[in-house]
């Protein structure tokens, strides 16, 4: 690489500052933090998705990736235009940006102008979502009247021209304060993070909301931006611009960083590393509360060194390491540590905090075509520099559970493996089969600490239906990828048992062949109006349906549980769901992620309305809105 000061890249909230690398060079390292913002923020829900590039249809377990262009976007003469306005003094807010998306069209987005005016043109019938934000701003989706709810969905008829979908953003709050270390000085470039209590990966967690924001040289901080609402702010010494700066340039044995026996924990507000501990911080509308100082936790850093052998027996060259906390952890946000190994396999972590670990290991060429293929599975490869095809040793990786208490950790022997291979043959059940174009068979972790590094991207579905996964360990469920329109999974079937929610437990050494992943046209649909007491159309709540069995509740990509808005005429629309007996109850709020949470369901059960869908069945079901 020749020595040349590239300009600060930014990417969502992450950067990388002061490199010295090409500009091919660059968009390598930039599509690393991608994959590695991927990697980190994008952790399995109970929904069945990952929380940063994957949404679905209300009670559609196969996933869409709208960020991205579909492979044959579809297009009409529909028009949605509106304007975006303060909520404190009503006035213009121009250069918004306004995100819409779909199933049909991907996702657009467009700029306020002077007048705060958007359009968007030729969009054919549907259910679009849209997003307004602006710097300063609560970010909300059209219909949205609290924080931490969905918005209501648009629906389009054909040719229809919608002209007041209109926003009325409100100032964010502000969460400030100061990050000091046990000595009252300040620490500066301290990553803060601004956290929620939500139910992710089957338990109740701190999950991020908002961008984090970066302590200056005096210590002080500031996230801005927030609805109101009760917060966790945790501040940390690692960023993701140091993560990923190590990984690329560790010299012998690994990333050259300190080596001092003592360091910082991840701290939470105000002053405590356990997450238990952390205290609550309420804000309220527009309200900045710049006293949330925050007081780093010294504690005894611990040093991880060793080498890494393939399962050939040679040493494993340049590949990247993270040593990625415990997601069964309540509240770990950033890795422990990262690196590279070097060309004897060595490799050295330094300033790891005492936590539990899963030490992950992956080539970086082969974490490059993985996040290569899910860009050209949405249809956009575009956006992916171009990587040369990974070697069979290059495609192995290791997943080593780790506990660090403060002790240096030494000769750790970690053995790549190439993992197990499924294959089997997709069934499409209805009419003539369709064609599948960029369809892929996903295998979904459904452990939350199931290995993140490797067969995330799934695998193609051939011409005769045929498809095959590499790279799979631990638990997995097999979902559909951008399947045929009309067509959503039914059943996975293997040896004989319905593995379709339960998943399967892919070991080392014992390949996985026989899969029969069958998709139908018979799909159900359950649509319906909400009204109050007055016999008046409710547009602003939330509709929740779920199972009446309490297992299926908690199941990994569950299918039996989703939530939607209905649209501006007051109509709600669920699809997709499997074929049982169900609760439908409508409530003026439910908060992000709430639906997905066993005890809140188990707390409105006895307010919901009882159902049953047979296979292929619609019914209309109208509610009437629960307070």
């Amino acid at each position: 690489m020749q020595n040349a000061e590239c300009r600060k890249r930014s990417l969502s909230a992450f950067s990388i500052r002061h490199s010295a690398f090409e500009e091919a060079d660059m968009k390598r390292i930039s599509f690393l933090v991608a994959c590695t913002a991927l990697l980190l923020c994008a952790t399995p829900t109970a929904s069945g998705g990952a929380q940063v590039i994957v949404t679905r249809p209300a009670g559609d377990p196969s996933m869409q990736f709208p960020g991205f262009n579909p492979p044959n976007p579809k297009t009409g003469t529909g028009r949605i235009r509106g304007r975006v306005v303060s909520a404190d003094a009503g006035a213009v807010v121009r250069r918004a940006q306004i995100r819409i998306s779909s199933q049909d069209i991907g996702a657009k987005t467009a700029l306020t102008d002077s007048e705060g005016r958007y359009e968007f043109k030729e969009l054919p019938a549907g259910r679009f979502t849209l997003t307004a934000t602006k710097a300063g701003y609560v970010q909300m989706q059209y219909g949205q009247r609290r924080p931490f709810e969905p918005g209501r969905p648009i629906e389009l008829t054909d040719a229809q021209q919608l002209d007041k979908a209109d926003f009325v953003l409100p100032r964010g709050s502000v969460i400030g304060g100061r990050v000091v270390d046990e000595f009252g000085e300040p620490v500066a470039e301290a990553m803060v993070t601004v956290m929620r209590m939500q139910y992710a990966s089957g338990r109740r967690r701190l999950m991020p909301a908002g961008r984090p924001g970066q302590s200056n040289d005096l210590g002080q901080f500031r996230v801005y931006g927030l609805p109101p609402g009760d917060y966790y702010v945790s501040a940390n010494l690692r960023s993701l611009d140091t993560m990923v700066m190590d990984m690329l340039g560790g010299g012998a044995g690994g990333p050259q960083g300190s080596n001092n026996s003592s360091g910082y924990a991840p701290t939470y507000f105000p002053a405590s590393a356990n997450p238990a501990e952390a205290q609550k911080v309420t804000v309220a509308l527009g309200q900045e509360l710049t006293s949330v100082d925050i007081a780093l936790q010294p504690v005894r850093l611990a040093r991880i060194s060793g080498s890494a052998i393939g399962s050939d027996g040679r040493p494993v060259s340049g590949a990247m390491i993270m040593l990625l906390p415990s997601n069964r952890e309540a509240g770990a946000m950033m890795p422990g540590g990262t690196g590279r190994t070097n060309a004897d396999g060595r490799f050295t972590l330094t300033g790891v905090v005492p936590g539990d670990y899963s030490l992950q290991l992956r080539n970086l060429n082969a974490m490059l075509n993985d996040a290569s293929t899910v860009l050209a599975m949405s249809g956009d490869s575009r956006q992916a520099p171009a990587v040369p095809a990974a070697t069979p040793q290059e495609q192995e990786f290791a997943s080593v559970p780790i506990t660090v208490a403060g002790e240096d950790i030494t000769n750790l022997v970690v053995t790549t493996t190439r993992g197990v291979t499924a294959s089997g043959r997709v069934i499409f059940e209805g009419g003539a089969t369709p064609e599948t174009p960029g369809m892929r068979i996903l295998a979904v972790p459904g452990d939350p600490d199931s290995p993140t590094m490797a067969g995330l991207s799934g695998g193609a579905v051939k011409e005769n239906g045929a498809f095959e996964i590499t790279g799979l360990m631990g638990l997995r469920i097999l979902r559909g990828g951008n399947p045929p329109k009309g067509f959503r999974i039914k059943s996975v079937r293997y040896k004989g048992n319905d593995v379709t929610d339960t998943g399967i437990d892919f070991r080392p050494g014992e390949d996985v062949s026989g899969l029969d992943v069958t998709f139908s046209d018979r799909t159900t649909q359950v649509t319906g109006g909400i009204k109050d007491d007055k016999g008046t159309a409710v547009t602003d709540c939330t509709v929740v349906v779920f199972s009446d069995d309490q297992q299926k509740w908690t199941l990994p990509a569950t299918r039996w549980v989703t939530s939607t808005r209905p649209d501006q005429e007051g109509r709600y629309k669920v699809l997709y769901l499997p074929p049982g007996t169900y609760y439908a109850v409508g409530l003026e709020y439910v908060a992000s992620g709430e639906a997905n949470d066993p005890e809140f369901l188990q707390r409105i059960k006895d307010r919901a309305t009882s159902f049953t869908l047979g296979e292929g069945e619609s019914q209309t079901l109208d509610l009437k809105i629960s307070r």
